[in-house]
């Protein structure tokens, strides 16, 4: 099988899959994206009585089965080509091999597309919900079905029984009587939003009556016994290693009498106001021990939480993780349409220049005048809250950004349109479709490969910077943006902040880095410095 057939095959299965996983209620990774935006969005997805073959859950998902064509069609379109293999034309391998030979850029662009791999991983990567979960005699699939599992399903009774399992909790009962024998949770077990993470503890170690830190010292503030699931018990407030207040002129003695006091519960009658006696309440706790409790934003390599969480409980790694994914899919929506608008009309002004030229030009200098964030603010007050997402800020911003695309390729049509091929094209009887499409659009790749990499800079920094002014993407997507904007309202816990700006300097860094590479690989100028 050669490459143009594997690479056909495979764009079929992806469609196959698809539409299998909307019928039969999968949830996979990346494939069935489109189907969730439909779900989210209801303008996507229309009634029933359209097609009730499609329909799913009372609605008829069109945005995710016309997604679906795309890879089918290209995948149909490859296996009926003539030609046996995908091959690079000449002019194309030699620009690729100049382009490798800037290994700056090379190596960023490598980087990036491995990210863009992890980033399609999705819930085998990053999430909440178990990939495997093993009880009794049967298997689930929690992460690949789009049907939530109560906590029911697994033994759980009270309110957890009716709500959406704890998998996290799940896991921690592993081996236990009446738990599950396996529960197999993704590398990071934490959704990218809407998923506060408990408050993460560690243990303080006790010595000779007093408390110390992790350096073997008295410890200094607040430290709290739990519950035997997690939950904060009893908070206290720890000064030198000992209880505050009873911290000064105590020997060996002392401290004996106090801890006696204590287990009697003359510390703390005082201030308990809760149900019971202070007896029974004491006697929630299973372990004397004593942890310090990291409240939100709570700081890295603390529990489960690789960097930390933000001041909202959600772990940092599964937010970067979410805002790549985002950034990628704004990407992909983004793209196309402005590229295809600036392509068009950038096209078509430079080749009829007169009357249609200077029309077009007064009308995006009109739209160019335009306030750009009134023009998002007034929006974001008058769409209703159902339309709000993430294709109504692509919209705004594909509205204002296909204008400086249109320029350079007026500019390149002008310039191109006066060239000897394209004479021999209009003597030949060439249309201007045929000369358009076959002949100038082709010697223009260059120039448009090279803008690319910085228009997807830019669409990153611009949702970047709507959502730390609060005015981009609803709370259910993750931002780098808003990350960035809580970062910096909490100085005093700076991994938020670096978090965010690493985050985004890196993405940029290495775009501008591949766009920089190719500029001097597709550059006529520069050609025989690389060869």
């Amino acid at each position: 099988m050669n490459r143009k057939n594997a690479i056909a095959l495979m764009l079929l299965a992806v469609a196959l899959l698809g539409c299998l996983g909307e019928l039969y209620g999968w949830l996979l990774p990346t494939i069935s994206w489109p189907f969730t935006v439909s779900r989210d969005m209801n303008i996507l997805s229309a009634p029933a009585e359209l097609a009730p073959f499609l329909a799913v859950e009372g609605r008829v998902h069109w945005f995710g089965w016309v997604s679906m064509l795309v890879p089918a069609f290209a995948g149909v379109y490859l296996l009926l080509r003539r030609k046996d293999s995908l091959r690079m034309p000449p002019a194309f391998r030699k620009r690729w091999q100049r382009f490798r030979s800037l290994k700056r850029g090379y190596w960023s662009l490598l980087v990036l597309v491995g990210l863009v791999l992890l980033a399609a991983m999705d819930q085998c990567l990053v999430g909440k919900r178990a990939l495997v979960v093993h009880y009794g005699d049967s298997w689930y699939f929690p992460a690949f079905s789009r049907n939530v599992l109560p906590g029911s399903t697994f033994g759980a009774t009270g309110n957890a029984a009716r709500a959406e399992t704890n998998y996290r909790k799940l896991k921690e009962q592993v081996g236990k009587p009446g738990g599950a024998s396996l529960v197999l949770m993704p590398l990071i077990p934490f959704d990218p939003t809407m998923d506060t993470a408990a408050f993460p503890s560690e243990p303080l170690t006790v010595k000779d009556g007093l408390v110390l830190d992790d350096e073997g010292l008295p410890y200094n503030g607040q430290a709290c016994r739990l519950y035997a699931d997690g939950e904060t018990h009893l908070r206290l407030r720890y000064r030198r290693g000992l209880p505050d207040g009873h911290a000064q002129g105590w020997n060996a003695a002392g401290q004996e009498v106090y801890a006696a006091q204590y287990q009697e519960g003359a510390v703390v009658s005082a201030r308990y106001r809760g149900e019971g006696t202070v007896e029974e309440f004491l006697a929630l706790t299973p372990s004397e021990s004593v942890h310090c409790v990291y409240y939100h934003p709570a700081p890295p390599l603390t529990g489960e939480h690789l960097l930390g969480t933000n001041s909202q409980g959600a772990d940092i790694a599964a937010y970067l993780f979410g805002g790549l994914q985002v950034n990628i899919k704004a990407a992909l929506f983004y793209l196309p349409i402005v590229y295809c608008i600036g392509l068009t009309l950038g096209m078509l002004m430079g080749y009829f220049v007169g009357k249609f030229d200077l029309v077009t030009q007064r009308i995006i200098e009109v739209i160019s005048q335009l306030p750009f964030l009134f023009v998002v603010m007034i929006l974001a007050d008058f769409v209703p809250l159902q339309l709000r997402g993430m294709f109504l800020i692509l919209g705004l911003l594909a509205m204002f950004g296909w204008m400086h695309i249109t320029y350079i390729i007026r500019t390149a049509t002008m310039k191109e349109k006066t060239r000897e091929y394209v004479d021999a094209a209009r003597v030949m009887g060439a249309g201007t479709y045929h000369i358009l499409s076959r002949h100038i659009l082709p010697n223009m790749v260059g120039i448009i490969v090279t803008i690319l990499p910085f228009s997807i800079a830019a669409v990153v920094l611009s949702l970047a910077s709507l959502d730390y002014l609060g005015f981009g993407l609803p709370d259910s997507y993750a931002s780098w943006g808003r990350l960035l904007n809580d970062g910096l309202s909490k100085l005093s816990s700076p991994w938020v902040v670096s978090a965010a700006f690493c985050a985004l300097t890196i993405t940029l860094m290495l775009v501008t880095f591949v766009g920089e590479a190719v500029r001097e690989a597709v550059d006529p100028h520069r050609h025989s410095y690389y060869k």
